[in-house]
């Protein structure tokens, strides 16, 4: 089953941190059906053509973040903003490193209480809720294994907690990728063009990965259904489990010609230890333990629920991965060849805020 966009005409969606990857790939969804949104980040769009629709704000500024919300009056609030790296793994550190998640969702949900138009939210969490081999019994069954993790259980139960007129849904994204991915551009395939890129020798690694426009087209289902199929809910976002290395084989073959180079694991595992070596004295290397953990280790999550309400996402694997290598291909294009920008984007006029 699937939800077709309804009553265009009378949306106003506000998205928080919508510079960001899935961000911007969610702009273009909004651009593309005529749907009137506003950004608000304290980042410009990774796409120029985006910047008209930016409201520079951090939402850690609860007064500024609230001026825009009465201002815009959304109908629908997309929480996206938030610190979103994976870097520290004391779960008894300081929580404050991470406080846009915490504070600043509630700051999101404040101003959303205090907007009587808003009629349905959706807040992005993480699958990382939850550490690799875990599968929760419930929505509120946790075990985060990074501080990230535990910012975003948090962030779960202040909206819980409340008690929001609206209606409301937490998505907890798994591994995204797509166009738009600064990860993917900079580090893996510049890698995998150098001829540098290895992978280990295990078979069959699943891991619970995404492809962005399939992550968009799930949200606009959670944002179409019916209330008593979403309210009150967490769903995560992405594709079925994938083998790992057939992911990325199809990448390299779709990017360089040539199947990826496969070593012994050991050999690998030796490469990353290295890469951790030179971490610590500030010399950048693309593999680390995390990364190879990542490479050798099932991940995956408890999506079934998420296909069985909305159906199956549009976009194949095969498809994505030639979408985003031809990003790649076009923003290489770009960077070697810059030109000049134009923006040729009506700005609607309830955007001049401030």
């Amino acid at each position: 089953m699937s939800y077709p966009l309804i009553n265009k005409s009378s949306l106003r969606i506000l998205v928080t941190g919508g510079s960001g990857f899935i961000g911007t790939n969610l702009i273009e969804y909004l651009l593309d059906n005529g749907i009137t949104f506003l950004n608000v980040d304290w980042n410009p769009p990774l796409n120029p053509k985006h910047s008209v629709f930016w409201k520079e704000c951090d939402i850690m500024d609860i007064a500024a973040l609230q001026e825009i919300f009465s201002a815009f009056q959304p109908t629908v609030v997309i929480h996206l903003a938030a610190r979103t790296d994976t870097d520290i793994y004391e779960l008894d550190g300081n929580l404050n490193e991470y406080i846009q998640n915490t504070e600043g969702t509630r700051n999101v949900l404040s101003c959303i209480s205090n907007t009587a138009g808003v009629e349905r939210a959706i807040f992005t969490s993480t699958m990382f809720v939850c550490k690799a081999g875990y599968l929760p019994k419930h929505d509120q069954d946790y075990m985060p294994f990074t501080l990230y993790g535990v910012s975003k259980m948090l962030s779960e139960q202040y909206i819980r907690e409340a008690n929001l007129s609206c209606t409301w849904t937490i998505i907890r994204p798994q591994t995204i990728w797509g166009p738009w991915s600064l990860r993917y551009r900079d580090v893996m395939f510049k890698v995998m063009q150098r001829g540098l890129y290895f992978h280990p020798s295990k078979q069959n690694v699943f891991r619970a990965y995404g492809y962005v426009k399939n992550v968009v087209w799930q949200i606009q289902q959670i944002m179409n259904a019916p209330q008593e199929k979403v309210h009150q809910q967490a769903f995560y976002v992405g594709d079925k489990e994938i083998n790992l290395l057939d992911w990325v084989q199809l990448i390299s073959q779709e990017l360089t010609g040539k199947r990826a180079r496969i070593l012994p694991t050991a050999v690998v595992k030796g490469i990353a230890l290295t890469g951790d070596l030179l971490k610590h004295i500030n010399i950048p290397f693309p593999l680390s333990s995390t990364r190879f953990n990542s490479m050798t280790q099932d991940y995956t999550t408890p999506i079934d629920r998420t296909y069985e309400i909305f159906g199956v996402p549009p976009y194949t694997m095969q498809q994505g991965v030639k979408e985003i290598v031809d990003w790649y291909k076009m923003e290489s294009k770009n960077i070697a060849h810059p030109k000049k920008k134009t923006i040729d984007i009506e700005i609607p006029e309830e955007l001049h805020t401030r």
